[in-house]
């Protein structure tokens, strides 16, 4: 019963990332540090997504600042803690996710007990000032466990995923292209498509074959005319099918198709769909084969895959063994996918063809799957510790898999190798003619000037009242200082941008952190599920023009 109202519940997410996918968010445990609006904004859309559960780590009291911008708290939970009400809420909202909270100082307890993190899934770090970041990632990366930090400040906002490398298992790109394998067809495939006499069958049949059929018999016979060969159009298995390059060879591929229509009572070609089709898809045999894309063949060289050892994560045995099928059974060729598009064909021939490609995709599946039994078996592990279902998804996923590696907050923040990268990206925005660009730059290194500010003197700019004109001089020199910091010397930030700096009074206005909120949770989502491809570098929102950059520093 719990099953079927899960999917229910969680039907329109599942039609996104699927039930492998879903499975891994419920089994995600994530910490949260400071429940303030953002924070409080990320779990609320956790939570409804169902994950396992969540941990608060937060010492505050609810104050009538929360009451003007958080929407989990009432006049009523004045001065009690806000980790116990946020907590209390959430759960309300899904009561097949638990929570607990804590209510110690986030920096002491990085302190006292840095093991508690090791429990988490991931960790949130929301409106956490720059150096306590910093010791946080540190943590976290000793422990291997993705850490995103976020954070709304006036009118606008940061968000950074930092974990030494994610692996994207299903990247779900919008330009990918079916893997018909028409330029080297299987052998299964072959002998389909050979059952098919085009010039004998009935009416109904010939305008109802699959266009892959029709594609195959024209690039075959396309094939022996460009070779002078006067015989059936009958794939054969003996030679791939070679691309059909130039114009003239396309048109004439075109000509075969519209050729091998019936003509109708009146003498005219008929307009059947099924070869409409054969014309569109026609880019599957004049192209040249898809190579590998350069994101999956970096992947497949990455040391990670070519020197394995007993700690190497799955993943990477995966790849070393999907590299060693594509050297021998693969024929230097990727696993097949396995599915087809629709197409217009009777539905038994459409199965069929269907489960043509099915199989053929599961036998490759088995190759891969022997390579790692072997690989497991030679490192000392168990041969059967990845599972075939793992095996499977990589392999049908295998042209769409990435790799990000981000580079720790210190080396972003501070230190020598921070310099050259942040100073050229840094400069070529400050000094671009692209508003948004120039503009979110300026916001980056005020949101770190910000925080030079708090810890010199205990408070962000302009957050009491009187003190927004007396905080911009001091705030416009922190800003030299992080660009000198970085190497940028020469660039600036414009005054009116620490102006509005300081009038932002560090305020985490609901509408910001709503936004913020709901761009966190996905990059959460993106990490857990390891599904589409998450923000690879420092995201910047400006909640003034409703614009985002995304940082390589």
């Amino acid at each position: 019963m719990e099953v079927v109202d899960k999917s229910r519940r969680y039907d329109r997410q599942i039609r996104i990332w699927g039930s492998h996918g879903q499975r891994n968010l419920e089994n995600s445990k994530v910490a949260l540090i400071n429940c303030s609006a953002t924070g409080s904004e990320v779990l609320k859309n956790l939570v409804l997504g169902g994950i396992a559960s969540f941990c608060i780590v937060d010492n505050a009291k609810v104050t009538r600042r929360d009451l003007g911008n958080n929407f989990l708290v009432e006049h009523s939970h004045l001065g009690e803690s806000r980790a116990k009400v946020v907590t209390a809420l959430l759960q309300e909202l899904n009561e097949s996710v638990a929570g607990s909270y804590v209510e110690e100082d986030p920096s002491t307890l990085m302190s006292s007990n840095p093991a508690f993190f090791s429990n988490f899934t991931l960790v949130i770090a929301t409106q956490v000032h720059e150096l306590e970041t910093v010791r946080l990632d540190e943590l976290c990366r000793q422990m291997k466990i993705p850490l995103l930090v976020a954070r709304s400040y006036g009118l606008v906002g940061y968000l950074r995923v930092s974990v030494p490398e994610h692996l994207v298992i299903e990247s779900k790109p919008d330009n990918s292209v079916d893997d018909l394998r028409l330029h080297s067809p299987f052998p299964e495939l072959l002998e389909f498509v050979n059952s098919f006499d085009l010039i004998n069958m009935d009416d109904l049949m010939h305008q109802h074959i699959p266009f892959v059929v029709l594609l195959l018999k024209a690039a075959e016979k396309w094939r022996k005319l460009r070779d002078g060969v006067h015989s059936s159009a009958v794939p054969s298995a003996e030679a791939t099918i070679s691309p059909v390059c130039a114009s003239k060879d396309r048109a004439m591929l075109k000509d075969i198709i519209n050729g091998m229509r019936r003509q109708s009572p009146e003498g005219l070609p008929t307009d059947h769909a099924n070869f409409d089709e054969a014309l569109k898809a026609a880019f599957h045999v004049h192209s040249p084969p898809v190579a590998i894309p350069s994101e999956v063949q970096s992947i497949l060289d990455d040391s990670c895959a070519t020197q394995l050892t007993a700690e190497s994560d799955d993943f990477w045995i995966i790849v070393s063994a999907l590299k060693s099928f594509m050297d021998n059974e693969g024929n230097g060729q990727l696993p097949l996918q396995g599915s087809i598009p629709d197409m217009h064909a009777l539905t038994d021939l459409y199965l069929s063809l269907q489960h043509l490609y099915r199989d053929k995709a599961e036998a490759d599946v088995s190759h891969v799957e022997a390579r790692v039994q072997a690989l497991l078996k030679k490192l000392g592990r168990d041969s059967n510790s990845i599972s075939r279902e793992t095996v499977r998804l990589i392999c049908r996923n295998a042209r769409n898999l990435r790799l990000v590696r981000y580079r720790t907050l210190m080396e972003e923040f501070g230190g020598e190798s921070s310099s050259n990268r942040g100073c050229s990206v840094l400069q070529i925005a400050l000094h671009g003619e692209q508003s948004s660009l120039h503009e979110a730059a300026s916001v980056y290194v005020l949101l770190r000037a910000a925080d030079k500010f708090f810890a010199a003197y205990g408070r962000y700019p302009g957050c009491y009242d009187g003190q927004i004109e007396a905080d911009v001089p001091a705030l416009k020199s922190l800003t030299t200082q992080i660009l000198n910091e970085v190497g940028a010397t020469g660039s600036s930030v414009s005054d009116d941008c620490v102006v509005e700096m300081c009038r932002f009074g560090a305020a985490e206005l609901h509408v910001i952190a709503a936004v913020m909120g709901g761009m966190a949770a996905q990059e959460v989502i993106k990490v857990i599920t390891k599904q589409f491809t998450p923000a690879p570098g420092t995201l910047i929102y400006n909640g003034i023009h409703a614009t985002m950059n995304i940082f390589y520093l």
